[in-house]
């Protein structure tokens, strides 16, 4: 995976924007694997852990109605994350991941697995949902790498700043 943000550094430097990160289900894996990288600082802003409901409304402003009417695990709470992700900090690119994943805590309609991403950019939201094979590490891994390779794909779309 540090060969994505090995990618993702230079679509972030070349455009002079930070990252900014909304993690539930991967406790803050997207984080880590950024800032593993030397020089991250130049473009990783910070990360947010919001593990809890309550976190999720306090850190990044998600509207608990919002997560009561849909889950915590939906697309309308993961583009929320997101866009308060931007909204409470200074980065101009933001990834957000809620989940189940697992061993536990799945359910017929979201089942052990089932993600939802999101990233947002000035030019706005993009989400997606997926369903991941395997055990807890396994989901959390995939979730990881995906975040990281949509966020350069759409990079790489976007018109250049």
């Amino acid at each position: 995976m540090l060969e994505s943000c090995a990618l993702l550094a230079p679509l972030l430097l070349r455009k002079g924007w930070f990252l900014t990160t909304a993690e539930s289900c991967t406790g803050g894996l997207i984080a880590a694997t950024c800032t593993e990288l030397a020089g991250s600082s130049h473009w990783f802003e910070r990360g947010f852990v919001t593990y809890s409901n309550a976190a999720k409304c306090e850190l990044l402003g998600v509207d608990a109605a919002l997560i009561e009417r849909h889950g915590a695990v939906s697309e309308a709470v993961a583009r929320a994350m997101a866009v308060g992700a931007l909204v409470h900090s200074h980065a101009q690119a933001a990834i957000a991941v809620t989940g189940v994943a697992g061993p536990s805590g799945g359910s017929a309609d979201k089942p052990v697995g089932t993600v939802w991403l999101a990233w947002a950019t000035p030019s706005g939201v993009i989400s997606e949902l997926k369903h991941f094979d395997g055990g807890r590490s396994a989901v959390r891994q995939a979730t990881v790498q995906l975040a990281l390779n949509r966020l350069i794909e759409l990079l790489q779309t976007e018109n250049p700043s």
